[in-house]
């Protein structure tokens, strides 16, 4: 594993050291949020985003609140000294905690780490069996719950693949493992809807709003306009692909399945766009 810094309720810690109870129950039952952000000069990009969605997780995960300011002290001094880390990771889970899935009443655990991070310029995808559950009583969440991305990435690595596509239980195109998914289709380019049980991307928001901007055509989907069969247009070149999330930024689709795919030109263009504004403004 590459060298990464940690920070764990107030004190920095290198990977090897002791940091975390064997009974948090972060570890114990996946009890916890996070959030991961890219880092650009010793700055977290859209932090203020992300520490937002942090809260909304934590709370639809019925946790507290979690106390940012001992957040954003983390952050502050694992990037002092980590100033050439590219990759942000913020996790607060529910503390010490019994073996089962009851909780108990002990402080949340605050764990920030920083590193390197690949920043690839285009993506490849592979197709999966597995689904997302859009009723989860997690949906839409950033937990620390993440085994079946965790199998369903292996799987996309084993098909020559750098993400993999999941649909829905209703057969509509959701998401991949960490990032969220844009189609070119039709002379514009739709995005999922949050009630296909995707992620609210930080990075996808930003998509949206910049391209809207630009006078971009980019909306999300309506109820059935991306069943998880337009893939099989894409890989035919009559529909493209982009993928946008907070460290891969947003870039161009170029394999599905294995089969090489051209990138489509408003795809293309919203990239150029999330780049441009996203290097004028680090806290978007």
């Amino acid at each position: 594993m590459q060298d990464v810094l940690v920070w764990v309720d107030g004190r920095l810690r290198g990977t090897g050291d002791e940091a975390l109870s064997a009974v948090d129950h972060g570890i114990t039952v996946g009890d916890g949020v996070f959030e991961t952000c890219g880092v650009v000069n010793a700055t977290p990009f859209a932090l203020t985003r992300h520490l937002d969605r942090l809260v909304r997780s934590a709370h639809g995960l019925g946790l507290s609140t979690p106390d940012l300011d001992l957040v954003r002290t983390g952050v502050a001094e694992v990037l002092v000294a980590a100033p050439e880390a590219t990759r942000l990771r913020i996790t607060v889970t529910a503390g010490p905690g019994p073996l089962g899935s009851a909780r108990g009443d002990g402080p949340q655990t605050v764990v920030v780490a920083a590193g390197p991070g690949a920043r690839p310029t285009a993506g490849k995808v592979a197709r999966v069996p597995w689904t997302r559950n859009e009723r989860s009583a997690v949906a839409g969440l950033k937990t620390t719950s993440y085994a079946e991305n965790v199998v369903a990435l292996a799987a996309a690595v084993r098909a020559g693949a750098d993400e993999a596509l999941l649909a829905n239980t209703v057969g509509e195109l959701c998401e991949g493992t960490g990032s969220n998914v844009f189609v070119e289709i039709g002379g514009e380019v739709l995005t999922p809807a949050l009630s296909s049980g995707c992620l609210a991307g930080i990075t996808r928001a930003l998509v949206l709003e910049w391209g809207r901007e630009a006078g971009l055509p980019v909306r999300e989907a309506g109820p059935g306009e991306l069943p998880y069969a337009v893939i099989d247009e894409v890989v035919a070149g009559s529909a493209h692909l982009a993928l946008s999330g907070s460290v891969r930024t947003a870039v161009p689709v170029v394999a599905v399945d294995g089969h090489e795919v051209s990138p489509g030109p408003l795809s293309e263009q919203l990239c150029a766009v999330y780049a441009d504004r996203a290097a004028q403004d680090l806290d978007p």
